[in-house]
């Protein structure tokens, strides 16, 4: 019998830009089109495809998919199997993958002038206001969690940073948050432009503080 030939296994064709470049090997990297946005996800912590995928509404699963092999083959991510009883597998940025958060922070304080209406066909998601928010979260009176109650929904941000790569925002509430606060989407997105600052919202009332700590206190301006 003659042998049966084994099928030939292609090398993976590698997008580029093909360019000596700074910004064009960041775009071969991240420059396709959802890889920020699961970037993105990702900032909140760890997270299951299944969870990335109903948070991306719009993706396919193929590309999801195609999108974290990519993030994974260019270290961006990494999946990673949780212990019983979870099993579960989860996906998480590596060092490199958080190095993207003020990329997204710049977008979002670029980009926010263009939600002045919000369109009938536009998915919502209480976490994705976080980064525009760390914004109006900036300075070293405030330091800390914060735990953000939106009609959308909640989540929390740690304001002030850490500097060990830690996420800076979560989806859902806080385990532990050293202050609470509650506000709308417009109110949010006008601290996110600058044409609000937070001692002002806090001061006619547009955003409700809550908490005995002194970042509760700092929010407040006791």
């Amino acid at each position: 019998m003659p042998r049966q030939q084994q099928p030939t296994t292609r090398p993976v064709r590698r997008r580029s830009y093909d360019q000596f470049c700074a910004t064009a090997r960041a775009l071969d990297s991240v420059g396709d089109r959802w890889t920020l946005l699961i970037v993105r996800e990702l900032l909140a912590g760890p997270r299951r495809y299944t969870d990335l995928h109903a948070d991306l509404p719009g993706v396919s699963t193929d590309v999801l998919a195609s999108r974290l092999r990519d993030m994974e083959q260019n270290g961006l991510a990494t999946r990673r199997r949780l212990p019983p009883p979870a099993a579960a597998s989860v996906y998480e940025l590596t060092e490199r993958g958080h190095g993207l958060m003020p990329v997204l922070a710049a977008l979002a304080e670029w980009g926010a002038p263009a939600l002045a209406e919000r369109r009938t066909t536009d998915a919502v998601r209480a976490h994705w206001f976080a980064l525009p928010l760390l914004r109006a979260l900036d300075g070293p009176a405030y330091e800390g969690v914060v735990e953000v109650h939106l009609d959308e929904g909640e989540f929390h941000v740690r304001a002030g940073g850490t500097g060990d790569g830690a996420a800076v925002y979560g989806d859902g509430p806080a385990d532990r948050a050293d202050a609470r606060i509650a506000l709308d989407v417009e109110v949010c997105l006008e601290l996110a432009q600058g044409g609000l600052t937070l001692a002002e919202a806090v001061g006619d009332g547009r955003v409700e503080v809550s908490g005995d700590g002194p970042l509760a206190a700092a929010l407040r301006g006791d």
